[in-house]
């Protein structure tokens, strides 16, 4: 559904609103995206995107409007300054090779289809990782954080379904899906632990 934008572009829930102080050259997020990292950098952008009402640019709400729509203009100067923010988050050579589109919704898909492949990869490494992460010389502390951020960062590109029907089902089974999922994540966090700490095994 194509979103149509009230005509007041200075209200600030106006999508085609820039407040003033917007820079062309600001990098929203960290670290750049490279040929590994797509699912992280493209949720840290969304957000990014989101949080200055942008995002709408990128996912289609807001389609290239005709040179002779009133909204033409405003929709032009956010696309540019959408476009720029994405590019200074890129690797110098990733962004090179996208220097010709112009268009944030084009730019946006490229960089999708391109790396969001890599996804299943990713996932792999992220199974192997999980399964065989110790503690060693960590705090429990320290271990826990990083075994968790593995954890999100492997529900992020491999989410359980959502149950689609008309007709909502009752028997619970998504939640007996996370469940087990957590069950997994919690053995092998045990596994992991250093010598220090006793593990009742049942």
């Amino acid at each position: 559904m194509v979103v149509t934008q009230q005509n007041d572009q200075q209200n600030p829930i106006n999508a085609y609103y820039l407040h003033p102080g917007e820079n062309l050259g600001v990098v929203l997020v960290a670290p750049q995206l490279d040929k590994s990292n797509y699912h992280s950098w493209s949720w840290s952008m969304k957000r990014a995107l989101l949080s200055k009402n942008k995002y709408k640019f990128v996912n289609g709400d807001i389609a290239k409007p005709t040179r002779d729509d009133e909204n033409y203009e405003a929709w032009e100067r956010c696309n540019v300054m959408v476009v720029s923010w994405i590019t200074r988050t890129l690797t110098t050579q990733i962004a090179q090779n996208t220097v010709y589109i112009n268009n944030a919704k084009e730019l946006w898909e490229d960089l999708k289809e391109r790396f969001s492949k890599s996804n299943h990869f990713r996932a792999y490494d992220l199974l192997q990782e999980i399964n065989s992460v110790k503690q060693g010389e960590r705090t429990i502390t320290d271990y826990f954080i990083n075994s968790k951020i593995l954890c999100e960062e492997l529900d992020s590109l491999l989410p359980l379904p959502a149950c689609t029907c008309k007709v909502k089902c009752s028997c619970d089974v998504m939640k007996t899906m996370a469940s087990y999922r957590d069950s997994e994540w919690v053995r092998c966090f045990l596994k992991g632990l250093g010598e220090n700490y006793n593990i009742v095994k049942t």
